[in-house]
């Protein structure tokens, strides 16, 4: 099986602190035919806040977009991001990082998971040519679809 790498728009909005915030958002990406395989909720930055911050992806065509927009989720331009889907090995992710790290390319952000011999991962990065160069670099490393 071979990696596969993609720009991923990232979407992101604030989460009310009630029980019904998070899944009036999720079920309306879900009517909309959405298929996350991305989702983190996290506080805001502001610890006393009890505004949350939920960050999702991917979402496709315009019905999912719109769904999120009426939830109250924007497309984070400024989130550059790199979905990366492959088969797991021990020191994966080492080796992704250490990889950008001698380039010069710093990952901002950092999701990974791995189940059933396979990986996923969402890196972020500063800026959208650090993401490009970063896909490029690790196509040439990891092999790709």
């Amino acid at each position: 099986m071979a990696f596969e790498i993609a720009s991923v728009d990232v979407w992101t909005g604030e989460v009310e602190d009630r029980p019904e915030a998070l899944p009036e958002k999720l079920e309306a990406l879900h009517r909309a035919g959405a298929n996350l395989d991305f989702a983190i909720l996290r506080p805001s930055a502001q610890v006393t806040s009890s505004v949350g911050l939920l960050f999702v992806a991917p979402l496709s065509g315009q019905q999912q977009m719109q769904a999120a927009r009426s939830v109250g989720l924007e497309c984070s331009g400024g989130l550059h991001a790199l979905r990366i889907r492959g088969p797991d090995r021990p020191g994966l992710l080492a080796e992704i990082s250490r990889t950008l790290a001698d380039a010069g390319i710093q990952i901002t952000s950092l999701w990974a998971t791995a189940l059933d011999q396979r990986s996923m991962m969402y890196l972020r990065f500063q800026s959208g040519p650090d993401a490009k160069r970063a896909a490029e670099l690790l196509r040439a490393k990891l092999g790709t679809r």
